[in-house]
């Protein structure tokens, strides 16, 4: 799937990595914190209705097809998926739902306020409090694993994921990450898995200035890294976003017996 975002222009990534550190360790949305966390057994809980719903503008919740009456109810994963910049969160929901399948895969896909996401364009808070609410509002109706919640992205949307990420690794276990720029978490926690894929021929945000500088970042922060890049430009091949949903659902492979 081709990418039309509008997005930091060929020569590299934009600067937000660049400044110094944050001098104070913040737990509020200007920190890129998010304070919403899943429960197994939410006390709101009500099956939702299959099919994409809306929330109140700022997300939108694609729920897969229940196990049918009468079957054991089981924990959702969630995967939050973010879009490019000038995108939407219809597009954004377009790369991973043919691959989600029927299972119990919630896909949450929320809207920038403006034209790309908050630390880009100024620093993070409006868009950190809308994903935040609108993960609230899923937590409460749904039973959601809290082993099993993600973060993905394309393009500006990879850049934010990599950042809410390392932000919030005691909410996302992993990061999935197509075609990202930078990254500029102002806080760390925990160290979620990430899975990063770049074209080689991409002429929006070019591999050497961008994934395989990030990638090396990463390994050296103690993150198990898996990078894979395509002979393609500024996408998410279809194929990739199968590996890495897979790569995430399937988890870590188990140490071997003595």
């Amino acid at each position: 799937m081709t990418g039309t975002d509008g997005e930091e222009g060929a020569g590299g990534a934009p600067g937000p990595e660049r400044a110094l550190p944050h001098p104070d360790v913040g737990e509020d949305v200007s920190h890129g914190r998010l304070s919403a966390r899943p429960s197994a057994s939410p006390p709101g809980f009500a099956e939702g209705e299959p099919g994409t719903h809306h929330l109140d503008g700022r997300a939108l919740l694609r729920v897969p097809p229940s196990a049918g009456a009468g079957a054991p109810v089981r924990p959702y994963w969630l995967v939050v998926v973010l879009h490019g910049a000038g995108g939407t969160a219809e597009q954004a929901l377009t790369w991973l739902l043919p691959q989600a399948g029927s299972g119990r895969l919630l896909l949450l896909a929320p809207q920038a306020a403006g034209s790309t996401w908050d630390v880009v364009v100024g620093g993070y808070g409006p868009d950190v409090a809308r994903l935040d609410a609108a993960l609230h509002d899923v937590f409460r109706r749904f039973p959601v694993d809290p082993a099993g919640v993600a973060v993905a992205g394309f393009s500006d949307g990879a850049s934010y994921a990599l950042s809410l990420g390392l932000a919030n690794g005691d909410l996302f276990g992993a990061v999935l990450a197509f075609s990202p720029g930078f990254m500029a978490p102002m806080v760390h926690h925990g160290h979620p898995r990430v899975f990063v894929s770049h074209g080689r021929e991409d002429p929006v945000l070019p591999v050497g200035a961008c994934s395989r500088r990030l990638v090396p970042e990463l390994m050296r922060s103690g993150h198990a890294v898996t990078y894979r890049e395509f002979g393609g430009g500024h996408e998410v091949p279809p194929e990739l976003a199968t590996e890495a949903l897979r790569w995430w659902v399937d988890g870590p492979p188990a140490a071997a017996e003595p």
